[in-house]
């Protein structure tokens, strides 16, 4: 079958003939996948630009790590051929004492689908049972795999204790600044801005899911953002090592940055700032099981509100045009489709 691998360090990605994956075992399943999306990760790691060396040792990798399918064969009488799933990229290890003690958020063995082990550029997937949540019948899949970008906005606005009242400011429009924008009205921000760069058509997108707070920052930065009064929570979306300093002015005392990009070197900081207006920087990740569960419902409940973040619908075999609309911010979510001539 036809995948999309990274064969080794350095930029690049190749459409590769791969054999398809064995039957499952006891407690797999083997994925036909339906949709899956391309991430700024996936730009990273195609572009070899920092932060991914930790998938070196698994290389050749498929990539893809925002996917859903349809069960083709199973190891597990509780999802039979046939069932549709979406698929969390996060694989335990199930033996480390966090796993064994009913704790697997915290596995210290855990494997990425689409980084350190096989994803969804490609036709089938093997994949631990437990990994699949279980979708309705007819369900669109291209919006079905938003699941995974929309976790990474829910945890971050966990992370950054956003409630109902709050001023938000994302800084990013792309596809995690509109997960966080989602998410953060979800728990009933008062106020979301949403700021970038040369991006009116990611900022039409926002405008489609409902925000109207969008601000083109220019070359004259974030400083005349401080007009519009201080931020109780600023996301940093972007991966831009500048924009954390440019940031913290913008924040009212005590409070919160929330750092979600990949930055590919380190962030000069103003500590006294941050020590004088007792203000707080928090990273984030992954989601956590119960995210995943959560923002599934959210994204059920959603439904065709989520389409205009689906920018993008292309055949497998186009993903470097995906790469490059993501690249060029001409799309919010490209979402590559296999078929069957890539079997």
């Amino acid at each position: 079958m036809k995948a999309w691998r990274k064969r080794a360090p350095g930029p690049g990605l190749w459409c590769c003939d791969v054999p398809r994956p064995p039957a499952p075992g006891p407690g797999e399943v083997l994925v036909r996948v339906e949709a899956a999306g391309i991430c700024g990760s996936d730009l990273h790691i195609e572009d070899w630009s920092g932060g991914y060396e930790f998938i070196t040792p698994a290389m050749p990798v498929t990539l893809g790590h925002e996917l859903a399918g349809r069960i083709a064969e199973s190891g597990d009488p509780a999802l039979p051929p046939g069932t549709p799933v979406v698929v969390i990229p996060s694989v335990t290890c199930g033996i480390c004492a966090a796993c064994q003690g009913g704790d697997p958020d915290r596995c210290i063995d855990r494997r990425g689908i689409g980084m350190t082990r096989d994803g969804g550029f490609a036709p089938f997937l093997l994949a631990p049972a437990r990994n699949c949540l279980v979708l309705p019948p007819g369900f669109d899949p291209a919006i079905a795999a938003l699941t995974e970008p929309l976790v990474i906005g829910a945890r971050a606005v966990s992370v950054g204790g956003v409630g109902p009242g709050d001023r938000v400011l994302v800084l990013g429009p792309g596809a995690i600044g509109q997960a966080i924008a989602l998410m953060a009205r979800e728990a009933g921000a008062a106020a979301i801005t949403v700021a970038g760069r040369d991006d009116s058509p990611r900022f039409g997108v926002l405008r489609r899911l409902g925000f109207d707070r969008l601000r083109e920052v220019g070359d004259q930065g974030l400083a005349h953002l401080a007009a519009e009064g201080r931020f109780d929570v600023v996301f940093e979306a972007v991966g831009m090592p500048t924009l954390v300093a440019e940031a913290l002015p913008l924040l009212r005392r005590e409070g919160v940055l929330v750092i979600a990009g990949i930055h590919p070197r380190p962030a000069e900081i103003p500590l006294n700032t941050v020590v004088r207006e007792q203000l707080q920087l928090r990273g984030t990740n992954r989601g956590r099981l119960a995210d995943w569960r959560r923002t599934l419902d959210f994204v059920l409940r959603q439904g065709e509100a989520l389409a205009p973040m689906v920018t993008h619908r292309l055949p497998l075999r186009d993903a470097p045009a995906g790469f490059a609309a993501t690249r060029r911010r001409q799309a919010t979510k490209v979402v590559l489709l296999p078929e069957p001539g890539d079997e």
